[in-house]
């Protein structure tokens, strides 16, 4: 069985965009968290969070981890909070390797100004929300990840070279990228 590689981190670290590239390199599944809630419900992050809030969105996101965490081969991109919950991270390691994506918070808050779906760093956010979301999760990412990236000053080709030479170094077998 060839293990899955989980991507945690905070929002705006890269984990779906890395996570794309690094499964096609690895010639790997990709699933994306958020994206198969999305699916499952027929309704945004956003439109779960709005109207049936936090508690819910999270219920959803359990039914899911339990799920992608029992594939094989997939590279597996989480939403920021998937590690909040013990059991995530319990049957996410089960079968996978974790990856922590960083970065600076004022690098998060620029790349989230981009695309702001973000229901919890919702638009006019400040530096100082970003470092109070990631430092109530701190603990959280630091437990669950087997190896950290910070993906600050890197570029995606970069934060993927890096993540390769980790899987290398753990002994998973992976081809490194051609061209």
């Amino acid at each position: 069985m060839k293990k899955n590689v989980v991507l945690i981190g905070f929002m705006g670290t890269g984990k779906s965009s890395v996570g794309r590239r690094l499964a096609k390199i690895l010639k790997m599944d990709f699933v994306d968290t958020d994206a198969e809630i999305e699916k499952l419900t027929g309704l945004t992050v956003a439109q779960i969070f709005a109207r049936h809030g936090e508690k819910r969105f999270r219920s959803e996101e359990e039914l899911i981890v339990k799920k992608v965490a029992r594939r094989q081969n997939c590279v597996i991109a989480t939403g920021g909070g998937v590690v909040l919950n013990p059991e995530n991270v319990k049957n996410l390691k089960e079968t996978g390797v974790i990856i922590c994506l960083t970065a600076e918070p004022e690098t998060i808050l620029e790349r989230v100004k981009r695309r702001n779906t973000r229901p919890l760093l919702p638009r006019g956010s400040t530096v100082e929300r970003v470092n109070e979301l990631m430092e109530q999760r701190r603990a959280y990412y630091e437990a669950a990840a087997d190896y950290t990236v910070d993906t600050t000053h890197l570029t995606r080709e970069e934060v993927v070279k890096e993540i390769l030479k980790l899987l290398e170094k753990g002994d998973m077998k992976c081809e490194e990228p051609s061209g």
